[in-house]
């Protein structure tokens, strides 16, 4: 009797059944579902990589067709282009600078090629090659070193400089002949009547003396006139020195400081060039800055007057202030203050200023000027530096 009590009834056994049918059942509604969600999933990621691939490529073709217009851009530039690594080894050169150098330069060591091939000239950045003239423009091209070079052939632009130049230089030589005239006759007029006064038998020896004196003078004002003219009518070649800054500031200032304490003139000086330097005429560019301190000194005589010569190093070029506290500029004056034999002075040659001028656009640089009637004047040398 014990036995078939435990034994399940028939109905229990159904029931158990059907619930684990209902179970199954359930389970399977539900793995289908999840089946469904999954397949729509992947027919949706299946679409959007369908898209980005075609996106990708895209993207590929335009980068290919990108990569086609630039290589027939540098194949088609007149100017030379030349792609160096961080060792200085070229890693790419378009067909211009091939036919500039007339060899093959991939894989070539870049500084060999320059040294034996590239002369300098007495221009800046500016190279002889060959029959050619050329000038380098470098630019960095990744942070690894990587560096590009822009080679131009500026030989044809070069000559019409030096034409234009020269054609300027004879035009005003013809402009000035006039007034070189004037210059010449008045201190040769003087000197001519000074020493006709010498060939006098009476003259007391003192007069004779002081006589002599004033000829001499007037004869050093006329060599002095005819050294300018020249050096302005054949210009300056500004040569190759290497010139630190801070000595060319250096020698200038100890030429005119005697001349200021002298005159009773204040100079001040204020130089952060640090290792600064130029590369051209040393003799040149020190005769342009002196001739600014001394116009300075002439523009503060009569008075208790202070210079200030203040220099900076900005963005690879330097810049070399020249001020004064003298009377100043009219606008008609500064407008003419760089015309050769323009002149305040009664004793000045009126090429001082012109020179110095073509002295600092000889060396790729400026001279400007700014000036107020009463408030003084100042001249700013502007000149292009490397690094020492």
């Amino acid at each position: 009797m014990g036995d078939a009590a435990q034994i399940p009834a028939p109905e229990t056994k159904a029931r158990d059944l059907q619930r684990a049918f209902d179970v199954f059942n359930q389970v399977s509604l539900e793995l289908t579902q999840a089946y469904e969600t999954l397949q729509g999933r992947v027919e949706s990621l299946t679409a959007e990589l369908a898209v980005a691939n075609g996106e990708l490529r895209r993207q590929y073709q335009e980068k290919e067709a990108l990569s086609e217009r630039l290589s027939l851009l540098l194949n088609a530039l007149p100017a030379g282009v030349v792609v160096l690594d961080s060792a200085a080894t070229v890693g790419e050169a378009n067909p211009a600078a091939q036919r500039m150098f007339g060899e093959a330069l991939t894989g070539a060591d870049w500084v060999t090629v320059a040294g034996s091939r590239l002369l300098p000239t007495d221009a800046p950045d500016e190279w002889q090659l060959g029959a050619r003239r050329v000038a380098i423009a470098e630019s960095p091209l990744d942070s690894a070193g990587g560096r590009l070079l822009l080679i131009h052939d500026i030989t044809v632009a070069h000559e019409l400089k030096a034409n234009l130049e020269r054609n300027q230089r004879l035009a005003a030589m013809g402009e000035m002949a006039a007034s070189l005239a004037h210059q010449l006759r008045t201190p040769l007029a003087t000197a001519l009547l000074y020493s006709a006064n010498l060939a006098q038998p009476e003259l007391p020896d003192a007069a004779r003396m002081r006589f002599a004196g004033k000829t001499a003078e007037q004869l050093k004002r006329l060599e002095r006139l005819i050294q300018d003219v020249l050096l302005f009518a054949r210009g300056e070649s500004i040569g190759r020195d290497m010139i630190p800054v801070a000595a060319l500031i250096s020698e200038a200032v100890q030429t005119v400081d005697p001349l200021c304490r002298q005159k009773g003139v204040s100079l001040r000086v204020a130089a952060a060039v640090g290792g600064a330097v130029i590369t051209g005429s040393r003799k040149a560019l020190g005769g342009a800055l002196l001739n600014l301190l001394e116009n300075a000194l002439q523009a503060c005589e009569g008075g208790a007057g202070k210079i200030t010569l203040d220099a900076r190093v900005d963005a690879r070029r330097v810049r070399i202030g020249v001020r004064d506290t003298g009377a100043g500029m009219a606008p008609e004056t500064q407008a003419r203050v760089f015309e050769p034999f323009f002149t305040t002075r009664g004793q000045g040659t009126g090429l001082g200023l012109a020179i110095a001028l073509g002295v600092a656009r000889a060396h790729g640089g400026s001279i400007e000027l700014s000036s107020e009637p009463g408030a003084g004047s100042e001249f700013v040398l502007t000149l292009p530096v490397g690094s020492a």
